[in-house]
C-alpha cells in the first residue's frame, strides 16, 4: 500500500518553479534517503509533504486520501517533520519536552521522556539544563526527542545529524532504523553519500526541483 503519494506537484515562488512536477509513491515501511545538491528542492519537498506550505498545483495523498480532505492538525500528528536547524524555546530542556503533551492536553509521560533521552545518549539531568548552555549537537538531539515523544506514521527528517559527531550520528541512525522496523515510514534528507546508503531501502535523487532517479538499495 502507498502510505504517501505525490502526484505531479509543483511549487512556485514569484513565478519561479522550485518543485517541477514531482511524482513519487512511498510504501508503508519504506526507509528512503533523499539526496541532491543544495537548492535542488529537497527541503521544499519535505515541507510540502508535511503540509507546511501550500502546493501550487498537483496533489499529495496520505493513505490514498488527498491532503485537502484531512484536518491539517490531525494530518500533522501522523506526519512529523524534523528540521535541520533545531528551534528550542522556553528556559530549559523540560519546557521543550513537555510541549507535545501540553498541546494534546495529556499528562507528561516522564518515563517516555527519560527513555528517549537515554536512547539518544543523554540523561535525565538534561531536563533542567538551560537551553542557552547546550551545544549544537545537544540541541539537535533534544529537538529530535521532542518530535518522537509521539511516534508518527511518517517521519520526515531534514539533515538531522548535520551537527552531530560520528558516535551520536550512528546512535540516531540506529534508533530511526528501530522505528522503521516497527512500522514508521521514513524520508530522510542527507548530504552524506555514506549515510544515504546506511539504513535505507531506497534512495531518491533530486536535481533542480525534479526527481531524476529512484534507486533500490540492497
Amino acid at each position: 500500500m502507498n502510505i504517501l503519494s505525490v502526484k505531479d506537484v509543483y511549487y512556485k515562488v514569484d513565478k519561479l518553479d522550485i518543485i517541477k512536477g514531482i511524482s513519487i509513491d512511498i510504501k508503508k515501511d519504506d526507509c528512503i534517503s533523499i539526496v541532491g545538491q543544495s537548492g535542488s528542492g529537497k527541503s521544499t519537498l519535505l515541507k510540502l509533504c508535511a503540509d507546511l506550505i501550500p502546493i501550487t498545483s498537483g496533489s499529495i495523498y496520505y493513505k490514498e486520501k488527498c491532503y485537502t480532505n484531512y484536518n491539517p492538525i490531525e494530518l500533522r500528528k501522523s506526519i512529523s517533520y524534523c528540521i535541520q536547524t533545531p528551534i528550542l524555546f522556553g528556559n530549559n530542556v523540560y519546557d521543550n519536552l513537555e510541549f507535545p503533551f501540553k498541546i494534546r492536553n495529556e499528562k507528561v509521560d516522564i518515563n517516555r521522556i527519560n527513555y528517549l533521552l537515554e536512547k539518544l545518549n543523554l540523561d535525565k539531568s538534561y531536563l533542567q539544563k538551560d537551553i542557552k548552555t547546550l551545544s549544537g549537537g545537544e540541541k539537535q538531539r533534544i529537538a529530535i526527542i521532542r518530535n518522537l515523544l509521539y511516534i508518527p506514521e511518517i517521519l520526515l527528517l531534514d539533515e538531522i545529524t548535520a551537527s552531530l559527531d560520528k558516535e551520536n550520528t550512528i546512535i540516531v541512525e540506529n534508533y530511526i532504523k528501530e522505528l522503521n522496523e516497527s512500522g514508521v515510514t521514513v524520508l530522510w534528507i542527507t548530504h552524506s553519500d555514506e549515510q544515504s546508503k546506511s539504513i535505507f531501502n531506497k534512495r531518491i535523487f533530486i536535481s533542480q526541483g525534479e526527481v531524476i532517479k529512484v534507486e533500490e538499495i540492497i
